[in-house]
């Protein structure tokens, strides 16, 4: 692991191998860049890196809360390497942040993985949910919060069939600090609609969308699909919202296809 400073704080991220296309993979809220361990382990041999956001992991929490500074953070660490052009893929709020980082840097894209995400800002009722947690949070911990809600994100059957990823998952975010769980639910809250970056982005786009997924409903996963000018649309019946451990071999290989289009 390699750290910069950014706005006086540490931001922590790996880098691995080499290769003409960098894969920049951002991890979602109440992850770190270990969720990517074993699925990376399909691209061994390829220029891999993987950031921490501010609050997660071994990056610390910066004093900005916000999609836009996270991806602030993304692009300090992509200077920081010199990288010019990359393939990015975001799970979950990492979307938003690959989003926001589309939005200010198109040149560096060279295609986009939306994991499980979408570019819509939160309805009403999802801000209030929002800030519940940040309240249930301040008064009980972030420790039961995480517990209850990485369960969620799985597809029941797999949730039960499949408790050590599941607790492997709620274990490192136990480890985070309140403050950082906080940091990243007032971001999602506040993140404004970057529907409209799809709309103009001039990279292919692939979406994976689970059908069991309650984080992101397939409502919402369907209407982005065909704002970009080129999409690469796959639906799964049996995931929810975790297709990198629910459906691993799947989901590898139909992003090494997406990677050959944008290399040929």
């Amino acid at each position: 692991m390699q750290t910069i400073d950014f706005k006086g704080k540490k931001l922590a991220f790996y880098k691995e191998g080499k290769g003409k296309t960098p894969l920049v993979f951002i991890h979602g809220f109440c992850e770190d860049s270990q969720m990517w361990d074993e699925f990376i382990e399909s691209f061994n041999g390829r220029y891999l890196i993987r950031i921490d956001l501010p609050g997660f992991g071994n990056s610390e929490v910066q004093d900005e809360h916000s999609i836009s500074n996270m991806a602030q953070c993304v692009n300090a660490v992509l200077m920081h390497l010199k990288v010019n052009k990359c393939m990015m893929i975001g799970h979950s709020m990492g979307g938003y942040v690959s989003l926001e980082f589309a939005k200010n840097h198109p040149e560096k894209l060279m295609g986009l993985c939306m994991f499980h995400t979408h570019p819509f800002a939160d309805s009403e009722e999802k801000k209030k949910s929002r800030t519940k947690g940040i309240e249930f949070i301040k008064r009980h911990g972030h420790i039961l919060y995480v517990r209850q809600l990485i369960p969620k994100l799985f597809a029941y059957d797999y949730s039960k069939g499949y408790p050590f990823e599941v607790n492997k998952l709620i274990y490192n975010a136990s480890k985070f600090q309140s403050t950082g769980i906080i940091s990243g639910l007032e971001a999602m809250r506040d993140r404004q609609d970057n529907s409209d970056v799809l709309k103009k982005i001039e990279c292919p786009v692939q979406f994976i969308i689970g059908k069991k997924d309650i984080a992101v409903t397939l409502d919402a996963s369907l209407a982005q699909t065909h704002l970009p000018n080129i999409s690469d649309i796959h639906v799964f019946n049996d995931i929810g919202h975790m297709g990198m451990f629910e459906a691993k071999s799947r989901t590898v290989k139909i992003l090494k296809k997406f990677l050959k289009f944008i290399e040929f």
